[in-house]
């Protein structure tokens, strides 16, 4: 027994006891409404690195997390540039109830550029997101490393709130194409670089820079790449808002050579369809003085205008698709004895473990979206009654000889299952609400012998086969969630990844929640933000699907921290797979679900 742990049998407290304490140790219910908001930065007076090089300056956002900055985002690197004007839009969830502490900081990004280490740290600006909000524009003078105040300014404009300028979540987007012809020539020895960058005009009449094309080199007539905004971002829903375009010959020493403008609306730019084309002549105003004979710089012509309809979370659910939510958890012997007050399976009368909040948390957000709210549990690790062997044997996908089929892992003799029902019942593995599934947890606790070893691949493949049926109905009604509650490293990495690439092709997302004080560092590999999962044999996710954090991040969180962190990406995974298919939201309608779990 390990020293200062004790074997105890206290009374069994009763199965709404449990729940009860976790959602109100949690702080579950009464979850506030969050709003989009979105940050554009400008900053002003970066003095050069030296006499001969100016700065490549970028802006990272980090928020205020436990006591920490998480980077949350950063913009793109301005080249030579001492008073950029980012493109890159920050979008933020904007809380009422909660200072939310931001950071934003200006790098100089050296040319050999391998992350923020290999960055200059000109100084921060520290704000929270209700002062941006409150003052409509916020501009600070920047504070360098060592506390002083610096002359450079940096600026902050959010989509106000009370202009309708507010983001939505469920905004058109407008797919443009643009090109251009007979530019004018900037260079003395090659021709001009030319880029286009498009600026809207705001109620304040300041301009607002809403994107910047890449850079066409030595080419008078140059054809962009087809690039998509928001209409939030192009005009605030305001069709007839001024939009100034402007064409610039791109240097290297940051000092671009103006070429022209023109003015254009979104009203005007929604003639270019269905092969029509858009025109305006690119003027110098200066030329237009000096020139007699003086025409135009070029012409700019816009040769696709489409509008993209990008339906929402909420459109989806709200035409009858359903979240199907499904519960593993990890009943290896790492756990400890459920008996012992140690152990990450003990039941305490009065405070959940790890488990029971880690499934509240995440169970009670899902279950609003589930009309029957009956949950399919399983578990996986353990020997279970009543001979502490399972049949239903399927073959393995491992070469490791000690599998004896993709659900069972036999060692010294006896079978560990991977995906058996909690409530024990093989024919119907749901329970009656997330209350449901606390009461099976805990009644399966005394049941089980706690084995091993830490194999999820498995339970990814059963939930796959069922969202494999949701396929092939060609309508967006089931969406699959599987959360995993795990106390250790998995031990069937390979497996797992191929099952991870398969179900990125389906309706599926699947969250990893670590429980205890194992290193997760391996587990990070299968969240694809650092790059893109692939399986063994090289065969890339197609979405990326998986969330993992420990929960030990979220110990001493504000409520709901936990669900929010692992629920943020599932709306967009939702999107995303049925934009993909091309399947649009039904019309809402009354809808039954059908939840089949096979073999």
């Amino acid at each position: 027994m390990p020293q200062g742990c004790e074997q105890t049998s206290c009374p069994a407290p009763t199965m709404s006891d449990i729940y009860d304490s976790a959602t109100d140790s949690l702080g579950l219910f009464g979850t506030p409404c969050l709003t989009k908001v979105e940050l554009r930065l400008t900053c002003k007076g970066l003095s050069d690195r030296d006499a001969l090089s100016k700065p490549d300056p970028c802006v990272v956002l980090k928020v205020q997390s436990h006591g920490q900055w998480m980077e949350v985002d950063r913009t793109e690197v301005m080249r030579s540039c001492v008073n950029p004007t980012y493109s890159k839009v920050f979008t933020l969830d904007f809380y009422f109830e909660e200072v939310q502490r931001l950071r934003f900081e200006l790098h100089d990004i050296n040319s050999s550029y391998n992350g923020l280490k290999d960055t200059d740290l000109l100084g921060s600006v520290q704000c929270t997101l209700g002062q941006i909000i409150s003052q409509r524009k916020l501009s600070k003078a920047l504070l360098r490393p060592g506390g002083t105040v610096g002359k450079t300014i940096i600026t902050v404009s959010p989509s106000l709130i009370d202009s309708a300028e507010e983001l939505t979540g469920n905004d058109d987007y407008i797919e443009l194409s643009f090109s251009a012809r007979k530019l004018d020539d900037k260079d003395f020895f090659t021709k001009s670089d030319p880029f286009l960058e498009i600026y809207r005009l705001n109620e304040d009449a300041t301009l607002q820079l809403v994107y910047r094309t890449e850079t066409v080199m030595n080419n008078l007539n140059p054809v962009w790449k087809t690039f998509k905004v928001s209409l939030n971002s192009l005009c605030s829903g305001d069709h007839e808002r001024k939009l100034q375009c402007t064409v610039w010959d791109w240097d290297s020493n940051g000092k671009h050579d103006y070429i022209g403008e023109f003015e254009a609306s979104f009203k005007e730019m929604r003639g270019a369809s269905e092969g029509r084309q858009v025109q305006w002549p690119c003027l110098n105003p200066k030329y237009k003085v000096k020139k007699k004979n003086y025409r135009n710089s070029g012409i700019v012509i816009l040769n696709q205008c489409k509008i993209i309809k990008m339906h929402s979370f909420l459109d989806y659910i709200m035409g009858g698709c359903q979240i199907q939510f499904t519960v593993a958890i990890d009943f290896t012997a790492s756990n400890g004895d459920p008996r012992n007050s140690c152990s990450l399976h003990y039941i305490h009368p009065y405070q959940p473990n790890e488990y029971l909040k880690a499934l509240v948390a995440v169970g009670e957000i899902c279950q609003d979206y589930d009309s029957d709210k009956m949950f399919p549990a399983f578990g996986f690790g353990a020997q279970i009654p009543p001979d502490f062997k399972c049949g239903a044997v399927t073959r393995s996908t491992s070469s490791d000889p000690t599998m004896s089929s993709g659900n069972h892992f036999r060692s010294n003799g006896r079978v560990v299952s991977h995906d058996f029902a909690v409530n024990f019942n093989k024919e119907n593995p749901e329970c009656a609400g997330i209350q449901g599934v606390v009461e099976a947890y805990q009644a399966c606790l005394p049941k089980l012998q706690l084995y091993g070893p830490t194999n999820i691949a498995p339970i990814i493949q059963k939930v796959a086969n069922s969202a494999s049926q949701e396929v092939h109905t060609k309508e967006a009604m089931q969406y699959f969630i599987l959360l995993i509650l795990t106390d250790g490293v998995i031990t069937d990495m390979a497996d797992t990844r191929e099952a991870i690439v398969q179900a990125s092709r389906l309706p599926m997302s699947v969250i990893i929640v670590g429980v205890g004080n194992a290193d997760f560092s391996d587990m990070q590999m299968l969240d694809g933000d650092d790059g893109i999962l692939r399986s063994p044999k090289g065969e890339p996710v197609l979405r990326d699907i998986v969330q993992f954090v420990p929960f030990r991040n979220f110990k001493h969180a504000t409520p709901a921290a936990l669900a929010k962190s692992v629920l943020a990406e599932v709306p967009n995974q939702v999107v995303d797979y049925y934009n993909s298919k091309g399947i649009k939201p039904k019309v809402p309608s009354k809808f039954q679900s059908s939840r089949p779990f096979g073999p």
